[in-house]
């Protein structure tokens, strides 16, 4: 049986579930990677946006208080989120357990909808499989502000190509939100196999990126400074490359 992309979320995020079921007291209550957040915190977030797949496929809107305006700004959403972790924050052994309930609700929920027929997010309807990337995508991206404070090893994996994919057909609104016209951009990005090439948009497009998927991904999650190419080893080319790194972003 083929592996969908919400067996790739189901997977991402069970490799962070496993990794915190080892943490002691301690390591739960360090700061994250994430400003202003506990590792607890950064759970409970994670718990609460499952939740919120889960209104959305009831036929509930899962952001209340945001109005369709203000889900496409970006501000406007941190604040949102950072209200509802402020409201709901816990211990972390309720968090957790929050956590694992509404990450197996959710998948629930995304395998058992009208694959063509969007669901309620954020930036406007979408459809499951791509819900399931955005979700993927935050695991991610949560497990490096996890980890990394931790010192903890938290390998790329194949299932990057999921955040890459949603980061580039992403580009055109977040080019758009930055006050830029959309643009043809080419991605070629070598896979954390250090072999295989994953691509991404037209052959004869005049712009592109090109270097390693890991460090595009962290470029888009705003984990890496699209400003430092040489350390991430990104190379942005033609007359919009330069700009699309700068914009690109794997969230609303």
């Amino acid at each position: 049986m083929a592996v969908t992309v919400v067996d790739d979320y189901v997977a991402e995020a069970m490799r962070l579930e496993g990794i915190l079921a080892t943490l002691t007291e301690a390591q739960w209550l360090t700061p994250s990677g994430a400003g202003g957040w506990s590792i607890a915190d950064v759970t409970l977030h994670l718990a609460l946006s499952d939740e919120s797949v889960v209104a959305s496929a009831d036929g509930a809107s899962p952001w209340e208080g945001l109005s369709p305006g203000e889900g496409a700004a970006a501000g406007k959403v941190d604040e949102w989120v950072a209200r509802m972790v402020d409201a709901e924050r816990t211990t972390p052994a309720r968090a957790f357990t929050r956590l694992r309930g509404a990450h197996d609700a959710a998948a629930q929920a995304l395998r058992a909808a009208d694959p063509q027929v969007p669901l309620q997010w954020v930036s406007g309807p979408t459809k499951p499989a791509t819900l399931a990337t955005t979700r993927l995508a935050e695991y991610w991206a949560h497990g490096l502000d996890i980890t990394g404070p931790l010192g903890i090893d938290f390998p790329d994996t194949s299932r990057l190509r999921h955040v890459a994919w949603l980061a580039h057909r992403t580009l055109p609104y977040a080019l758009s939100m930055a006050g830029e016209e959309p643009v043809a951009v080419r991605c070629s990005l070598t896979a954390p196999d250090g072999v295989t090439t994953w691509t991404f948009g037209p052959d004869d497009a005049e712009s592109g990126i090109s270097g390693p998927a890991g460090a595009f991904c962290r470029v888009a999650a705003r984990r890496l400074d699209p400003g430092a190419p040489a350390a991430s080893g990104l190379r942005a080319n033609g007359p919009h490359g330069a700009t699309a790194l700068r914009v690109v972003r794997t969230y609303a």
